[in-house]
């Protein structure tokens, strides 16, 4: 169950930094009730997955780790951005490091 948390947790943390471009700096309504709406329930689900017996420093790791390579993606696909080689060794670096923390937690 604290994995499916996370990952419900990770899910609405896309969606909220995804909507934070369209906000506007919150000059924009409705995306930024979809902003705030999402971070609390990426909060609210992070906690649950604490609850249910994940680790909170594994758990943030990969909270952190898939929400950067998620939000990354999504920028390259969704929104033409580029992706430079030393950007893509930094995300390769994350998945390693996340990858790290978890096998770590079960030794």
């Amino acid at each position: 169950m604290a994995y499916l948390f996370l990952m419900l947790a990770i899910f609405c943390e896309v969606i909220g930094a995804v909507s934070s471009t369209y906000s506007e700096g919150f000059r924009k309504w409705l995306p930024s009730i979809i902003v705030t709406a999402a971070i609390v329930a990426s909060y609210y689900f992070f906690a649950a997955s604490l609850q249910s017996g994940m680790n909170i420093g594994v758990g943030y790791a990969i909270w952190a780790g898939l929400g950067v390579i998620l939000v990354a993606a999504i920028g390259t696909i969704w929104f033409k951005e580029k992706l430079t080689k030393v950007q893509l060794i930094g995300i390769g670096c994350i998945i390693g490091g996340v990858a790290a923390l978890e096998l770590g937690a079960h030794m």
